[in-house]
């Protein structure tokens, strides 16, 4: 019976317990409501930290919205109930308002919230003026010029992304969110300022905690001495994958047991950024600030594959292109950096990839595809004037302004220090007399490495056509497009570059009717602007493959984070680039260099490919004894984090603060008073009865 009782206490418990907690959860949902968004947070470099973080426990902020500057006045000047959490509109997220906001400092300004309300918005870039200025061939003006915006490369550039911020800032893009925060302001903060230390206020808590402090160094050291210990990390450093692929399959490198070296082999290297950057976490498309020029890079690629033939019909056999592109550009051109590294060292291509190692003796020249932000004012820019780069633009104009396509382009030339930053600066940096050639645009982005930087930005419509994009189109094909339509100018500029790499190759002019297919670009667009289940990222994946219908992050994390975008490009241009084996079935096409495609048609295809991946980490992270101040390479690092979130709730008065806890005390002592009369006093109020087995009798002896 005793035991049965005792169970029953137990489960009693048990149901109380779980009872209590439940109400406790039910109490919560109550008090806090969930804030959907995307968090600033830090990076670092050999000298500074830049970004946002919360405090350890979260930072928590009475909601202020702003309308007009004027509304920040009452943030700044001695605010009723401090700290607030404004929330700003992109118009008003200005360098000079944030820096004001930083200023106010934590007692004041604990949290900044970014709202989706574009009506008033004309520009919204966070990089430099002179992005990447101190990495790549100077850090004169004459490269860039961030006080002239004639001469500099981002005119609209506030700087905000370099700029270290001691509160969380949180995007909300989402509509209905903000207007819940919006309807939360106007009932419980609107109203009667001067009473705000009175009553009880709307609030949002942000947790954005992050580990990493100081610069790298410091943040690396850190985490090399706690994983010594089998410890966790602070930081890690921003890292990727380069992608490449050659135009004609390469001879192996070793031949009859032998490592061959084929140093005849001679290269045209094409090359562009694959990544894009912003200030917050997994958002932002970079739509014409590196997509436009990944864009065109695919379809020269492409369009060269379906013209040339075989490499052995060329006057020099040993010609080839290789096609390359950099991944973390945006942080001091981490891919291109560890590309030239690598091939100093004779490391490139990698090991693993079978091939002969590629010197800077077997690159002929470099074609760097920069931004291509207004295609009517395209430059090739150069450091030096050369007959190569000459020749180059008297071939580019030749079909940018031939009657027989209608390009109706015209490519100006710019000899001389003022480059913009592409990948060709590492080149350059390694080598002054290193022919790099650049094809870049007139800056005119006014949303640079930014959330803003998408679809809407470049003026792209899909055109979801159905048609097949793996064939070349003639030259008077899709008139329904619009001439100015974005497709239409990534064929058109294309179309050039591939004519006049045709040309160099074969040493004929190219006198066909094919061009690039706008239908390609269109894929392409909307692959990486809206939705990676496209019909482009589907023929390039293995058969029935299960994509996702958001599009792909480009910006180059850290190893374990994302690498979509590598992922994806390394499918195309190995799709695009390769040739169909029609007589090897399935089952036998699972070794590389073969891979086996879902094709256009969906009903598998095998075929020889060319494309691999090479490192993108910065020479920094692999040099014993590196100086971190140096600014030879890149040092980026990303710090760690354990959660983003948000939430609002009603925080308390401090009237009703200090009552609770004077209450909370005052109640604490009586109890400690009433234990100490209870126990002092014990004798007199318990009655000292005998034990339970006080009436049995004693055993006798035997």
């Amino acid at each position: 019976m005793e035991k049965r009782l005792n169970a029953v206490a137990t489960w009693l418990l048990i149901l109380i317990y779980g009872a209590i907690v439940a109400q406790g959860e039910r109490t919560r949902d109550k008090m806090y409501e969930p804030i959907g968004g995307a968090s600033c947070f830090r990076r670092l470099n050999g000298t500074h930290q830049t970004g946002c973080s919360s405090t350890y426990s979260g930072s928590v902020g009475v909601l202020h919205l702003i309308n007009v500057e004027a509304d920040l006045e009452f943030l700044l000047n001695n605010p009723p109930s401090p700290p607030y959490a404004p929330l700003i509109p992109p118009h008003l997220f200005t360098r000079s308002n944030l820096m004001r906001l930083k200023e106010a400092g934590p007692k004041n300004i604990s949290v900044v919230l970014l709202i989706n309300r574009t009506d008033q918005m004309k520009q919204f870039s966070h990089e430099l003026n002179c992005p990447n200025q101190f990495s790549g061939l100077n850090s004169s003006s004459e490269t860039c010029d961030a006080s002239n915006p004639a001469k500099n490369w981002n005119p609209w550039g506030t700087g905000l992304l370099h700029e270290d911020f001691s509160f969380p800032i949180y995007y909300i893009a989402d509509d209905d969110q903000i207007q819940k925060l919006v309807d939360c302001f106007q009932k419980f903060n609107n109203f009667n300022y001067e009473t705000h230390a009175l009553r009880s206020l709307c609030a949002v808590e942000v947790k954005s905690f992050m580990s990493a402090a100081v610069n790298t160094e410091v943040c690396m050291r850190r985490t090399n001495f706690i994983n010594n210990l089998g410890g966790s990390k602070y930081c890690d450093p921003l890292e990727g994958r380069n992608v490449y692929a050659t135009l004609y399959p390469r001879k192996p490198a070793v031949e009859n047991g032998l490592t061959v070296v084929h140093t005849n082999e001679k290269f045209i290297l094409v090359s562009c950024r694959l990544d894009t950057a912003s200030m917050f976490d997994g958002v932002g498309l970079g739509a014409m600030d590196s997509l436009m020029g990944f864009a065109v890079f695919t379809q020269v690629a492409y369009l060269l594959r379906q013209l040339l033939p075989p490499q052995s019909s060329l006057p020099d056999s040993l010609r080839n292109v290789l096609f390359v592109t950099f991944n973390g550009e945006s942080y001091d051109y981490i891919g291109s950096q560890r590309f030239v590294y690598d091939m100093e060292n004779f490391s490139f291509p990698p090991e693993s990839a079978g091939s002969p190692p590629i010197a800077f003796d077997n690159i002929e020249f470099m074609l760097d595809i920069g931004t291509l932000d207004d295609i009517a004012n395209i430059k090739l820019h150069a450091l030096s004037g050369t007959p190569l780069a000459q020749k180059i633009l008297e071939k580019l104009n030749n079909y940018a302004k031939s009657p027989r396509y209608g390009f109706n382009l015209n490519i100006q030339s710019e000899v001389g220090a003022h480059l913009p930053p592409t990948s060709a600066q590492s080149f350059l940096r390694n080598d002054p007399k290193f022919q790099a050639l650049i094809l870049n645009a007139r800056p005119t982005n006014k949303y640079y490495h930014s959330i803003y930087d998408d679809l809407v930005n470049v003026n792209f419509t899909y055109a979801n056509t159905s048609k097949d994009f793996t064939q070349l189109a003639e030259v008077n094909d899709f008139k329904s497009l619009k001439a100015d339509s974005l497709q239409m100018k990534v064929r058109n500029v294309s179309s050039i570059l591939a004519m006049t790499l045709y040309q160099e190759l074969t040493g004929k002019e190219y006198t066909g009717t094919k061009v690039a297919n706008p239908l390609l670009a269109d894929e392409f667009l909307y692959c990486f602007l809206q939705s990676a289940d496209c019909p482009l990222f589907k023929a390039s994946s293995y058969p029935g493959s299960q994509l996702t219908n958001l599009p792909p992050m480009r910006y180059i994390s850290v190893l374990g984070g994302s690498q979509e975008s590598s992922g994806y490009t390394y499918r195309i241009l190995g799709f695009l680039l390769s040739q169909l084996q029609a007589d090897i079935p399935r089952e036998n096409c699972t070794v590389l260099p073969l891979h086996f495609f879902a094709g256009f048609n969906n009903i598998g295809e095998c075929r020889l490919t060319t494309q691999n991946y090479s490192h993108a980490l910065s020479p920094a992270f692999l040099i014993d004894g590196y100086d971190w101040s140096s600014g030879q390479y890149s040092t980026w690092t990303e710090s760690t984090w354990s959660q983003f979130s948000a939430r609002i709730f009603l925080r308390p008065s401090s009237v009703h603060q200090i009552t609770t806890l004077s209450v909370g005390i005052v109640v604490l002592i009586i109890s400690f008073c009433l234990v100490y009369i209870i126990s002092s006093r014990s004798e007199v109020l318990f009655e000292d009865l005998p034990a339970s087995n006080a009436a049995l009798p004693r055993p006798t002896a035997c």
